[in-house]
């Protein structure tokens, strides 16, 4: 019987997933949390075998509860269980310890398949991430792209396209931050910034509100002032007639 915790902020979907694994043969939950900081007690209370984690929690999200429960607890596996299958969701979870990831359209049996695969040392992950984690990572572009660097646990040092290259970008800003900034310069709306980059729009908008928070910009006509004035933008140069 494996021993199961849920975390997941959003009631609705927590209530609905704790009744399917309840209805999945061999799968016991033993608690179930509305943010990381709630995973990470019921985790030390229960010592439960794996936690299905959200990634987009208040408080504390599911990225920093995997990695505090992996520290903290590592006989305790982590299958994440996410909208969410962009790089930007993807890496930042398997770097902080999840065995597994699964988007919310998976069915029972392969939620009980990667909960069954982490606790016997194997990645569960869905068909689609592993192809996703295939094409960045062995395809042309891999190497020092976002995806490669995140996998390798090291930060980019390539320069991002559209921004100016420095070894370090200021107020701790990451380079996807710093991406999505000049795309901020060129004008792009948050949904035309999502298709260029191949995110959802909420991933941008967390970027966005990220970089506004480590930069202490108040909109985006100061973001732009500050991508320009710290050379993270290159200024046009004059017109020739």
């Amino acid at each position: 019987m494996a021993r199961v915790v849920v975390a997941d902020d959003q009631t609705v979907v927590r209530e609905g997933i704790v009744m399917l694994l309840g209805l999945l043969p061999g799968i016991e939950v033993v608690g179930a949390a509305a943010d990381g900081h709630e995973a990470v007690r019921l985790v030390a209370a229960h010592s439960p075998d794996v936690v299905l984690m959200d990634l987009r929690m208040p408080r504390c999200d599911g990225v920093e509860a995997t990695r505090r429960i992996r520290d903290e607890y590592p006989s305790t596996q982590v299958v994440v269980l996410t909208t969410y299958a962009d790089d930007d969701s993807l890496f930042p979870a398997l770097r902080a310890g999840a065995r597994g990831y699964l988007t919310k359209d998976a069915g029972g049996e392969e939620i009980v398949r990667a909960v069954r695969h982490v606790m016997s040392g194997e990645a569960g992950l869905s068909p689609n991430v592993q192809r996703r984690l295939l094409e960045r990572l062995s395809g042309p572009e891999a190497e020092g792209s976002p995806a490669r660097a995140a996998a390798a646990g090291s930060p980019l040092r390539e320069p991002v396209p559209g921004v100016a290259p420095r070894r370090e970008l200021p107020d701790g800003l990451t380079a996807r931050e710093a991406e999505v900034l000049s795309l901020v310069a060129e004008g792009l709306s948050n949904a035309e910034i999502a298709r260029r980059l191949h995110v959802s729009t909420a991933t941008v908008k967390t970027h966005i509100n990220n970089l506004f928070a480590k930069t202490g910009v108040r909109d985006r006509a100061q973001a732009v002032r500050y991508a320009f004035r710290h050379g993270i933008v290159i200024p046009p140069g004059p017109r020739r007639s």
